[in-house]
Order: C-alpha cells, then structure tokens, then sequence
C-alpha cells in the first residue's frame, strides 16, 4: 500500500497522463491500474451527435471511420441500440452504456434488467474499510493516529484532505463501462457523522463527478444520527434526544435532513440501514418494528424520489438465542405489506453470511408484497479476500438458479475496491467487480461468457485454460475450506484461515464455529430439520421437504441442515470424514493445477503481473493446504 503522499503524487501527475493519453505501454509497469479498460488510442474516428463521454469515448478509441449517436425519447431509461456504429439511446447515460458496448464488440443492443445497480462501500470516515483487502478508501481520508488496536494503528478522520477528483473519474468510467448506476459512499456500520453539513458537501462534490457517468449516490445511516448531528433550519442547530420512529421531532429532523441532503444533490439516491444488528440502534431501541422505522426515513426521501434499502441482516435482535439463519425470516415475514412503496428489503444471498456455500436465503421465499433486492459480496471476505483467485459469478449464477431474478428489483455488491494500484489488490479479483456489474445488468448471462470477456480485456488475448481456471476456482475455494455443508469456521475476526476448534466463553455462542459444526466423538452437522431448529420449514417446496429429508438432501448442504453419525455413508461410498478428506485434497489439487497454468501462461503474461499473481498463487496453495491439514486433524480426532 502507498502512502497517501504517494498516491496523492500519482493522482495529480501520473494517473492523468497514464490513463488519458495512453502513452505506449513498455514506457510503464503494467500495473493493472487499467482494469478491462485496456482501449489502444487511434483518435480517428468522426463522431456525430450529441457532445457527451460517449462521444468522447468513441473518438478515441473506436478503430471505425465514424460513429453516430442519436437521442429517442421513446426508448426505455439506459437501454441503447447498436446498428452498425450507430447508437440510439433515451438520454446520454443510455449513449456511454452503448458507447461501451460497442468498444466492447457487441453489435446489437440491450437495456438493463435492473435499474437499481448499487455498489455497497464499507468505507469508514477514517480512510479504512471494513472487510477491504484492497488499501485504503478511494473516498475518504484518514491518517494513523496514536493508539493502536491488538497491535495495530488506529486511523483517525482527516475531513479537510481534498477529495482525489481524478481518481473518481477513473472509477465512475470504470463502472458506467459495466453499467452499474449508483453506490452507497460508506460503511453500513455507519457514523452519524455521515450526515453532518461537513460531510454532506463531500458527498455533493463526488455526485458532481459521478453524474455524468449515470452514478447515483447514497449514504449508509446511523439510525441514531437525530440524537447526535443537527439538521439545518430544525431545533435551532441542535440534535434531538430521541432518535424513536414515531416521535414527531424525530419524523421532522429526518424531514429536515432530507431536504437539506437535496438542497445540495437534486438527485441523491436515498439511504441504506443497518438497524439492531450487530450493535447497531434500529427501532427495536423504543420498542417499534422495522416497518416503524423504514417509513419515517422512507416519508423524508419520497417527496423527493429517494429509496430506503433496509438490510435483513439483524441476527441477535427480537429473536436472540434463535438459529441464526433463521432470523430474517423470524423478525420480516409478518412485516410483509407493511412498508412503503419506496423501501427495498436488501437481503444476502444466503441466510448465514457469505459463506464459501450455502444455500439460498429463504427471506426471498416469504416475502411478496414488498420490494427485495439482493446483496453480493465482491470483496471475498470469507472466499481468500485478495489472496485467492476465486471468481464469483459461478456462485452468484448458483443463487439465480433459486432466485428468479424478476423477483428482485435491484442487486446491490459490497465493494472491493481500494487505493491499491491495481484497485482490487488482486489482479483477478477485478474479474468480480466486472462480473457483478454484468450480472446487475443481464442476470441470466453465462459466467463462461463473462469470464471470456475479463481475459480478452484484461490480458489482451484468449485462454480457454485460464478461463477454466476461473470457472473451477469457487468450487476449490469451497473443497478445501469446508466441503459437504461445513460452514463458518474461520479464524475469529479476520474471517481467512481455518479455526474449526473456535470457542471464547464471552463470544455469542452464535460467533464461534464450534456452534456451527457441533462435532463430537458421536456426530457432526447442524439439526435444521423438523427435529432441530426446522429452518428447512422456511424454504418454499419443493426445497422444503428435500433438504428436510437426508435422503434427498444435496450432499453439498450435508451438514448445513442434518446432524450425522461419523460413520454415515454418503453416495461414494466413504464415510464422512473419508469424503471430508477426498474434498481437501481434490481443493489442493486444483490450486496446484492453477499454478501449472499460470506458469504456462507467463510468454503470453506482461511481468508485472505474472509475479503478482504468482505470488498470490504460491500463498493461495498453501493456505489451502492449511485448512486440509487443520481441519482433518481436528475433526479426525473425534473418530479415533
């Protein structure tokens, strides 16, 4: 990671000439700054039409004698049509979308599935991310503080460091080239502090330099803010003290809030919740529901067309002491037609977390009257962080495979963007960030096909090898982490190696992976059928009754809905350890595989980054054999 001097350096004398002019490449390090934006200058190519990006765009790097760009209002809102090189779209955004499609090599046209296509930043006010491997954040700016933390420095607010405007641009053309449209600026463990004047000018300054690529922006709040930061024209410049949905103060400082949000971005996005989960204040402080406190925020945005996404993440709230995977259900389902038409419901893909494997969250089951969307991890927090090439879209293709993507409005990704040079912190995790965007756009396209056109834009030509690694690389991922339906036994807090033994008395039982595995010397695997926790109730037929009976069940969710003796047989053959052992070894094996590919692939591969990649190969291998050799020791050890 740079320092900030050093990247502020790069920003303001490097990036603008690097990016820009596109210098001849052997003059730099391929440092895979230019993600798949990889387009050769030609600057021939006589563009007619509208002055916008797109226009821009083509001139530069269209290798056609002339492209055309047309306006037609009729068409659908960032859809475009490609005839020859003609463009034709409702308005500019819907133009760049084109532009890029084109750049690309498409030859027809498309509109987007979704029109909300949200990046999550869990960006914190003080320059650090939650669960970001990838440096420090692009929006805000810390500095190191004084005090460490378990040995490490604890960063503080700088809110007068200048903004990196250049460095916004290069991300806004980033994602306008993928289509996604909107992103959430901070943490969904929010600070009040988000909402201040200081802070809100900030936020204006960023939707001024994503407008013009089509990004909407949004805030993460902290349900508590009117108890810690005024509102302009409210309470005489005062917080309030009481942050309780259906006060009438709190309904007019959220009102309040709102319209000085506005004032400033006309066309802000609207606010994301976290709200009693994890610590967090939510409505359940004064005794009110979810839908209590969504609509007083949902009220104050929807005179101006703002959105509310209220996360279902809230394990440990109204049903503490509940199987966790359990509790979304528990605490929306009779909430059902009970918030505004402007609220969205963002639920993970599955009921748990991001795990490596798990099955689909049943909350999209048993919500139909109101608005859903569906929240994606890009950063890998449980899936190697940056350190393994693991690609996504596979897994997220598997949760459209139970979720009909009609039934959604929207996907929102949390973020794995950082000030690393190469923005991801692995080469191939920027394969993922390119994947959502392309998933948000057309859920029903190939992860094949999405994978093809990352590696012909990033490494300039094609290997059906590499893209094979690709598509085999989250099914290792799964084989030697936790086959068969283990799940959750990672290491405390960092979330990356293996801790099945995991256990702290002063932990939430719920936070420690022997809760999850519940092995002793007689069996393994978590009860969630009719004679457990019956968490295979909440699913809708025909899941309900086939993870419910061990005899249907898929062996990959074995142990995440049944308990089963040591010595069950499943359909190889082996017993369960037997296969335990067969999958960490298949997982080890595949990541040696992927070595000898990459190491095939280095003539075809600049430098740079093919030490890079190496590097985190050589890593990925040996963590990978980590986790065989931890886990069948441990677990081993209850069968002798």
């Amino acid at each position: 990671m740079k320092t900030k001097s050093m990247c502020q350096a790069w920003v303001k004398w490097i990036l603008p000439v690097y990016l820009f002019t596109f210098l001849p490449s052997y003059l730099f390090a391929e440092d895979g700054h230019q993600l798949w934006l990889r387009y050769q200058p030609v600057n021939k190519a006589k563009v007619t039409g509208p002055s916008c990006i797109a226009a821009e765009e083509l001139a530069k790097y269209y290798q056609g004698e002339s492209a055309t760009l047309i306006l037609d209002p009729t068409m659908e809102a960032d859809a475009y049509r490609i005839e020859g090189s003609t463009i034709t779209a409702k308005n500019e955004t819907g133009l760049l979308y084109g532009a890029y499609a084109l750049l690309r090599g498409e030859t027809t046209g498309s509109k987007p599935f979704y029109q909300l296509r949200i990046l999550n930043h869990w960006d914190n006010l003080n320059g650090t991310i939650e669960r970001g491997y990838a440096g420090l954040s692009i929006f805000w700016k810390g500095k190191p503080g004084e005090q460490k933390f378990m040995g490490r420095t604890v960063f503080v607010e700088d809110p007068d460091q200048p903004i990196d405007a250049e460095l916004i641009k290069e991300y806004a053309r980033a994602n306008a080239s993928i289509g996604i449209n909107g992103t959430v600026l901070n943490n969904v463990n929010a600070s009040p502090k988000m909402l201040s004047a200081l802070y809100i000018n900030k936020v204006k300054q960023y939707a001024d330099i994503l407008r013009p690529y089509g990004i909407k922006v949004y805030l993460s709040v902290n349900f508590a803010s009117p108890m810690s930061i005024p509102a302009k024209g409210f309470n005489g410049g005062k917080p309030i003290k009481t942050a309780d949905p259906l006060n009438a103060q709190v309904k007019a400082w959220w009102k309040a809030k709102a319209k000085e949000i506005y004032e400033q971005i006309p066309d802000f996005g609207g606010f994301l919740v976290k709200a009693n989960s994890e610590g967090q204040p939510g409505p359940f402080d004064y005794h009110r529901t979810h839908a209590d406190g969504a609509n007083t925020l949902a009220d104050a945005v929807k005179p101006f067309g703002g959105i509310i996404m209220w996360r279902s993440f809230v394990y440990g709230a109204a049903h503490k002491g509940e199987d966790r995977v359990k509790q979304a259900v528990s605490e929306f389902k009779d909430l059902d037609g009970q918030f505004r038409d402007n609220v969205i419901l963002q639920s993970k893909n599955g009921p748990l977390d991001f795990q490596p494997r798990e099955p689909y969250a049943p909350i999209f089951d048993n919500i139909h009257k109101t608005k859903q969307m569906a929240e994606l991890q890009i950063t890998q927090e449980y899936l190697g962080q940056s350190r393994h090439i693991v690609y996504l879209a596979p897994m997220w293709r598997e949760f459209f495979g139970f979720v009909a993507p009609q039934k959604l409005v929207g996907i929102a990704g949390v973020a794995n963007i950082g000030l690393d040079r190469n923005w991801c912190g692995h080469h191939f995790s920027q394969a993922n960030w390119y994947a959502f965007g392309r998933l948000a756009w057309d859920p029903t396209l190939k992860s094949e096909i999405i994978a093809q056109e990352w590696i012909k834009q990033t490494f300039s030509f094609e290997s059906q090898e590499i893209l094979s690694v690709m598509l085999r690389s989250r099914e290792a991922c799964v084989d030697y982490m936790m086959p068969i339906g283990l799940h959750h036994i990672f290491a405390f807090d960092e979330h990356y190696g293996p801790e099945p033994n995991g256990f702290i008395a002063q932990y939430p039982i719920e936070w420690c992976p022997v809760y999850y595995h519940k092995a002793n010397n007689d069996s393994i695997g978590f009860d969630r059928t009719h004679t457990g926790s019956n968490a295979t109730a909440q699913y809708r037929e025909p899941y309900c009754s086939l993870y419910d009976d061990i005899n249907t069940c898929p062996e990959r969710y074995l142990l995440w809905f049944h308990r089963v003796p040591w010595s069950y047989r499943l359909k190889s053959g082996r017993t369960v350890l037997e296969e335990m052992a067969c999958h960490y070894d298949r997982g080890v094996k595949e990541v040696e595989d992927f070595i000898r590919v990459w190491n095939k692939a280095k003539p075809e591969i600049d430098e740079q980054r093919w030490q890079e990649v190496d590097a985190r190969l050589q890593h990925q291998l040996e963590n990978a054999k980590e986790w065989r050799k931890v886990c069948l020791d441990y677990f081993g050890s209850f069968t002798k």
